[in-house]
């Protein structure tokens, strides 16, 4: 009887243990998240250290890519979502995951805040932005000034034969900010005038490359002198003593908003939330500030050293539903027509 007692006792223990232990795991498992974004890779440890000072019990399960090949991955993943949230990403690239019903709206704290421009319209948004970047020329002074040619201050300035084959920038169809940069081009010259344009420009074109921040690296290290790319790593370049004068075209830039949005999936977590409200937390709208020049909610922060006194006068108006509903059109087309001078994967 007392050895019977005994291995009751032991086998209620075990069982107690066993449950405990899968509720653990279960518990465990429902504070992990994956956070698909196309923020630049030195960027994502500096944001993500004031989310784990604020949430150390939350696992993030980080994947970094360019915004088309993000887009391209969750598009594949339709039938099963993998990714719980997408961060900093381009809202053009957003909306056409919406068109494919694979966002949840969701109203993120402090959601009032956010200037409209940077945000979907409906009252429960699909898309919130935390900032927006913008189309610029990294411009290497001194390559151009051993060649005797001038820095280019418009668009058609970009088109002086000299320039033949000194030009990078990066592939719409991979790159958020090439798309962007064509977008751009429509926006200011309308959609006609842009493809007669992109066709004069592709003669001067050494490479599409398949990142949006290479062409300013490539200029900086004179490879191509002259690399269509965005504010971030265009001004910390220059501010890091490279030879590079990065210019904000006369014309006015191509702009998108790096966006947040939630996966719209059986499985929706509160970390998947909890995230999205302290990605437009005061306290990241400074940290986003410390690196761009235009936050979507106005901290008062400081024009960073390299950018226009009032760089939200140089963003183009830009139509994002009717960029989201062409995308692919324009996509294909460039890719068909200019597609041969891309670089190897």
């Amino acid at each position: 009887k007392i050895m019977k007692k005994f291995l009751t006792i032991l086998f209620a223990g075990l069982l107690l243990t066993s449950c405990q232990s899968k509720e653990s795991s279960s518990s465990q498992k429902s504070k992990e998240i994956n956070v698909y974004t196309a923020l630049e890779n030195e960027q994502i440890p500096v944001f993500l250290e004031n989310f784990k000072k604020h949430h150390p019990d939350i696992k993030l399960n980080i994947t970094r890519d360019s915004t088309g090949v993000l887009i391209t991955k969750i598009l594949a993943e339709k039938d099963n979502p993998q990714a719980d949230v997408v961060w900093g990403t381009a809202a053009t690239g957003l909306l056409m995951l919406d068109k494919e019903n694979l966002l949840k709206p969701y109203a993120p704290k402090g959601l009032e805040k956010v200037d409209p421009k940077f945000k979907d319209s409906a009252e429960e948004p699909v898309w919130v932005g935390n900032n927006a970047w913008m189309a610029t020329f990294a411009v290497n002074k001194t390559e151009l000034e051993k060649l005797g040619l001038p820095i280019p201050r418009t668009y058609e300035d970009l088109l002086n034969p000299g320039y033949k084959e000194l030009i990078s920038m990066p592939h719409p169809a991979s790159s958020g900010t090439g798309f962007l940069a064509i977008a751009g081009f429509m926006q200011v010259m309308g959609e006609k005038e842009a493809w007669e344009y992109m066709e004069k420009l592709h003669e001067n074109m050494g490479v599409y490359t398949h990142s949006g921040s290479k062409p300013a690296k490539q200029a900086a290290s004179g490879e191509y002198p002259i690399g269509i790319s965005y504010d971030y790593p265009s001004v910390k370049l220059m501010n890091e003593g490279n030879p590079i004068e990065v210019v904000f075209p006369a014309e006015g830039s191509g702009w998108d908003s790096e966006a947040n949005a939630l996966i719209n999936k059986k499985d929706i977590k509160e970390e998947s939330k909890i995230f999205l409200d302290w990605a437009i937390s005061e306290e990241m709208m400074k940290l986003y500030g410390t690196q761009y020049a235009i936050t979507s909610i106005d901290i008062n922060n400081p024009i960073p050293n390299g950018y226009p006194s009032d760089p939200v006068s140089h963003l183009v108006k830009n139509d994002f539903k009717w960029l989201a509903e062409n995308k692919n059109t324009i996509l294909d087309k460039w890719s068909e027509k200019f597609g041969a001078k891309a670089e190897q994967k």
